[in-house]
């Protein structure tokens, strides 16, 4: 049987998984807690990284090579730069970039390194899945380029570079990351986002009062998706 791995980045994003799976297991290492666990017969390991690009690389790596997740699903909330995206709405990531990688100096794009590339994409199994469990609750996702950076984008100025360099619907702190790990060790992954704000400068505002209930949106539909797995 498959282990999935199921990651957010912060604790109001996993506590609604952990309110709902059984026989959990806290197991301590490198510094976080990792929670072994079973859905509805699906061997799950679910963890938050901590915020940023680092965190999430150490616990998406932890995952698979320490756990022997075969696939990893990320849960969470971020900043709509798609205009069409509101509070609450979803977007699943069918490719992904470091907004804030930047050697353009060298005459590279934004988000590029050499042996790298500007874009990882998702897999396209697990974002069929997705489709499936969405259109089955009548549920409205969009599939679009989810942009990731160390840093809480609170900024028109810097929305809109982000928007005109990548081309991405959605902002926050993980992904990208996330999926460079798991292109590199050869692992499906899913990334889905709840939108929590807009990334301009109401955003931290909105961050705090509508966190808690995106990261319970994004964490029922990921759970739907175990089930389909």
């Amino acid at each position: 049987m498959s282990k999935i791995a199921i990651m957010g980045a912060m604790p109001e994003e996993i506590a609604p998984l952990l309110e709902k799976v059984e026989d959990i297991k806290k197991v301590d290492y490198a510094k976080n807690s990792y929670y072994e666990a079973t859905y509805k017969g699906k061997e799950l390991v679910i963890a938050y990284s901590k915020i940023g690009k680092v965190f999430s690389s150490l616990t998406a790596s932890t995952l698979i090579e320490k756990f022997g997740c075969q696939k990893l699903l990320f849960s969470g909330v971020a900043g709509a730069i798609n205009p069409n995206l509101k509070i609450g709405d979803l977007i699943i990531a069918d490719r992904l970039c470091q907004h804030d990688l930047d050697i353009s100096i060298f005459g590279h794009d934004f988000g590029y390194v050499p042996e790298g590339a500007k874009f990882v994409e998702s897999d396209e199994k697990l974002r069929a899945i997705a489709k499936e469990v969405a259109s089955k609750n009548s549920l409205s996702v969009i599939e679009g380029t989810i942009a990731t950076g160390d840093q809480f984008v609170a900024s028109t100025e810097r929305k809109e570079f982000i928007s005109k360099n990548f081309q991405a619907d959605a902002l926050e702190m993980e992904g990208a990351s996330v999926a460079v790990v798991c292109d590199a060790l050869d692992v499906p992954f899913f990334i889905l986002r709840a939108i929590s704000d807009t990334a301009n400068d109401d955003a931290g505002v909105d961050f705090d009062e509508f966190m808690v209930s995106s990261a319970k949106i994004s964490a029922n539909f990921i759970l739907d998706m175990v089930e389909s797995i």
